[in-house]
């Protein structure tokens, strides 16, 4: 059981290190388009962008790997 939660964390972190890799800015909205009045400029929904630095990618891309490789090392059966 502690084997696949390994792996699982570690191809967790490995696919968000490669999703870093081709997204620049991503841009997050807690608007309700539908009711949102396109003429009146004053409301404005609230954006959070979110800009990965330039080591996350890699960075996590490495730590990910080294988790999956981690679990490997894990005995499959632990006897109690």
């Amino acid at each position: 059981m502690c084997r696949s939660l390994f792996l699982a964390i570690g191809l967790f972190i490995c696919l968000i290190g490669v999703e870093c890799l081709f997204v620049e800015t991503a841009v997050f909205t807690n608007a309700d388009f539908a009711d949102v009045d396109p003429t009146d400029p004053i409301i404005t929904p609230t954006d959070f962008v979110i800009s990965p630095p330039d080591w996350a990618p890699w960075g996590l891309l490495a730590g990910g790997s080294v988790v999956m490789i981690y679990s490997f090392t894990i005995p499959s059966s632990v006897r109690r």
